[in-house]
């Protein structure tokens, strides 16, 4: 089982069962682009509150995450609930997809239907949170939201600041394709195989009647 999934998987699930969103994106991991600004979220707070203070995992509807924490930041500025709610991230991960040749850079739900906060947890914190608008339940054992541990927190944090961006190609092995720069520009060939850590794909092109493998960069090649 992959480490992030494992951090985050309710161990009783049974109260969200079958509220996911039609438009549920997988999420590959955490990277950001060395280029491009970090994704924003509220600076991390470490003020000592003795051991009350733990993060939590709240579910909601895929693709309202977003929605969600801006929903919940105003419910804690109204409900003067500031010294108890501390901070809430969404954990995301830019991510930069390559069609017709063109770098298309976009943020992406790293863990689509959860949210992450630092509170205090009570009876009164715990219903701040619980009746945000969007919010479908806490993880954890039955009614019992469960914080993580210091170790699992540091895993995500360390890698949100990751900075070498995740490439997607727009075309997958199998598909015919046109290079559009190079010694084999304008070219058409096969996909043959993807390389996304290195951002480098691998066509068969024929040339002078033999299929020949030629290696280029995502951004030199589109779909035909």
């Amino acid at each position: 089982m992959d480490y992030d999934d494992e951090i985050l998987k309710p161990e009783d699930d049974s109260s969200i069962e079958g509220e996911q969103s039609a438009d549920q994106t997988p999420a590959e991991g955490f990277k950001q682009p060395e280029s491009s600004p970090q994704p924003a979220h509220p600076p991390i707070s470490f003020e000592d509150h003795g051991d009350q203070r733990a993060w939590y995992v709240i579910h909601c509807y895929s693709g309202y995450e977003n929605k969600v924490r801006h929903n919940l930041e105003q419910r804690i500025e109204t409900m003067g609930m500031k010294d108890r709610i501390f901070d809430i991230i969404v954990p995301t991960q830019e991510e930069i997809k390559v069609k017709d040749g063109k770098q298309k850079p976009r943020e992406i739900q790293v863990f689509p239907g959860y949210v992450l906060v630092n509170m205090i947890l009570s009876e009164e914190s715990w219903y701040v949170v619980r009746n945000t608008p969007g919010v479908t339940g806490f993880v954890g054992m039955g009614n019992e939201p469960t914080p993580l541990r210091p170790d699992e927190v540091a895993h995500i944090l360390k890698k949100m600041e990751e900075t070498a961006p995740q490439v997607v190609a727009g075309y997958k092995p199998g598909d015919r394709v046109r290079i559009t720069d190079g010694p084999f520009n304008d070219f058409r060939g096969v996909v043959d195989d993807l390389d996304q850590g290195r951002a480098k794909v691998t066509v068969m092109v024929n040339f002078f009647g033999r299929n020949t493998p030629v290696e280029l960069d995502f951004v030199q090649v589109e779909k035909a």
